[in-house]
């Protein structure tokens, strides 16, 4: 069962990245060396990779928790780790959505609004 599961993660996890890979790719132009962007850009570009590495952590969680508790069989003890992995993927995705919150605020506190 364990073989079963790390091959399902192995297998998300390249599958993302290679998605990830080729979506970068395809929009990909050439590249700025030493280029200066004003504080606002990179913030937001911080947000932008925030969220989207919190959400595919979320992700992979989700899907470890549910693997497991399909194939937990009634056992007390993996029914337990599924419902950790699910609570961390849903304070994953908890996190992904306050992190604009949590940036405007950090905006304020920089004065860049």
């Amino acid at each position: 069962m364990r073989r079963v599961l790390s091959r399902l993660f192995l297998s998300t996890t390249i599958v993302a990245a290679v998605i990830a890979g080729t979506a970068g790719a395809a929009q990909a132009g050439p590249p700025e060396l030493l280029a200066v962007n004003s504080l606002d850009t990179v913030i937001n570009n911080l947000i932008a990779w925030i969220v989207g590495i919190l959400v595919g952590v979320a992700t992979l969680f989700l899907t470890y928790g549910g693997a497991l508790y399909l194939m937990a069989g009634g056992d007390p003890g993996q029914v337990e780790k599924a419902k950790g992995a699910l609570k961390g993927a849903a304070t994953g995705y908890g996190l992904a959505v306050l992190a604009p919150v949590l940036m405007s605020i950090l905006r304020g506190i920089l004065g860049t609004n």
